[in-house]
């Protein structure tokens, strides 16, 4: 651990990305306090917010690797998917692997236990503070003071730090100050598509869905997936335009769920009692998808961006939570790069990830549909053979798209543009074949005439 405990640094949100953050600039000997706006979340019952199960992949792991805690999420939070187990409409079932030539997995994970051990990570090192039910409440970005309010005594405080990171999610408020500033470029985005969890309960009886794999019931313009727990139950997602889930909570419309489910997902009926699935679905509200973008991540040399502040994505390539730990992972190689110049690393910052953010974003859009259209496709399914052909022909040449986002670090705008480059090759391959066949049947011809 250098010694870097003059720098006094405040971190905004302790979900996941904001704890993880915390303990990397701990290593370093950073004085950290981490203001979190929630209570413990460790102390409640559930978790308020986001609870999209997180497929945590290489640049997730590699991140953990760095405070030491890879082996033991891993281990004792998560399960490993292989691949993903296509639910057709007509009932059958195909399994399509990720990784065809190293067997490579993603893992599973609760976003709320994620949290909770990355929490108990951070309390135990004596340079962090961590601060619950501070909320922050105005941001002075000439002397770089914050104001928070405590929501439990509704006491207020200012106080002061070198440098402020902001870790507080896509609806940041460090990120909303920083819109009101000359110069920063922000947009977000709602889809007009929403989302609604459904849990499968474990209960030694029913009937549970094939290990090892990320269950998906693609079905056109929408989708429902499943993704397993360390406790055998299942979190599925529903993902669907909002004008469809209007329509299936109609309360003019007794009977809509059941129909909708017995007609699209008649399987996974089996799976659950439909009581069950009713009193969920009415329990709860479809939750909106938000894509956000803005440049510069940073502004002066005291106030930086990071995890879903700076880049929110919409979930259906599993990197949001991966994009936000490798930002943890850029973070320290920079400060170890630039001797930790504070002023060079947070412009270098900005430089280095907007690129790539913006790419996985991109890549997300298209992977919905993908997800809930594509994979049924012979087209697609045809590609991806001659994908996993090349890819174990040419390891280190072709590397399909899915496993260069997943299974590496290479950053994401290069894993586009290699796919983009992959594209024309193929087509370029498909041309020449055209040709070829076009002018052997013209020769076969011209020999007939003759």
């Amino acid at each position: 651990m250098s010694s870097q405990s003059r720098i006094r640094v405040a971190i905004i949100g302790a979900g996941p990305v904001g704890s993880l953050c915390a303990c990397f600039l701990a290593e370093h000997g950073y004085d950290i306090t981490v203001y979190e706006s929630r209570k413990d979340i460790r102390l409640m019952v559930t978790s308020v917010g986001r609870s999209i199960n997180l497929a945590l992949s290489e640049r997730g792991v590699k991140a953990l690797r760095f405070v030491g805690l890879d082996n033991v999420v891993i281990e004792e939070l998560t399960e490993p998917m292989s691949g993903r187990m296509i639910h057709a409409n007509d009932g059958k079932l195909f399994s399509i692997p990720y990784d065809v030539l190293q067997n490579k997995c993603l893992y599973s994970v609760s976003r709320k236990e994620l949290n909770k051990l990355l929490l108990t990570k951070l309390e135990k090192y004596s340079n962090i503070k961590l601060k619950f039910s501070h909320k922050l409440i105005n941001v002075n970005f000439t002397n770089g003071s914050l104001s928070f309010e405590n929501s439990e005594n509704q006491s207020k405080r200012i106080v002061k730090h070198d440098l402020i990171i902001g870790c507080d999610g896509a609806h940041s408020t460090l990120r909303t100050h920083m819109s009101h500033l000359p110069m920063f470029n922000f947009s977000q985005n709602y889809i007009d598509h929403s989302y609604m969890e459904i849990i499968l309960k474990y209960d030694g009886n029913n009937k549970t869905l094939i290990s090892n794999h990320l269950h998906i019931w693609p079905r056109g313009t929408f989708m429902l997936i499943a993704l397993p727990n360390k406790d055998k139950s299942w979190t599925c997602t529903l993902f669907m335009p909002n004008k469809n889930f209007s329509s299936l909570l109609d309360p003019s419309k007794k009977d809509a769920i059941h129909s909708f489910f017995v007609e699209y997902f008649k399987d996974f009926t089996e799976f659950i009692s439909i009581d069950d699935l009713i009193d969920q679905i009415k329990s709860i509200k479809p939750q909106p998808l938000i894509s956000i973008k803005c440049n510069p991540y940073h502004y002066s040399d005291k106030f930086l961006l990071m995890g879903d502040a700076a880049h929110a994505i919409v979930p259906f390539f599993g990197q949001g939570m991966n994009a936000g730990f490798e930002d943890c992972t850029v973070l320290n190689q920079l400060l170890e790069e630039y001797d930790h110049d504070l002023k060079m690393i947070i412009k270098s910052f900005s430089v280095k990830r907007i690129r790539d953010a913006e790419a996985i974003s991109d890549m997300a859009f298209y992977n919905y549909i993908e997800m809930r259209d594509l994979v049924t496709r012979r087209t697609f399914l045809w590609r991806k053979k001659i994908d996993n052909v090349l890819f174990k022909l040419f390891p280190e040449v072709w590397i399909p798209l899915y496993n260069s986002v997943t299974f590496t670090s290479i950053p994401y705008s290069q894993c586009k543009l290699q796919s983009e480059w992959q594209d024309k090759v193929l087509l370029k391959i498909f041309l020449f074949f055209i040709l070829l066949l076009t002018s052997i049947f013209v020769l076969c011809i011209l020999q007939l005439i003759k």
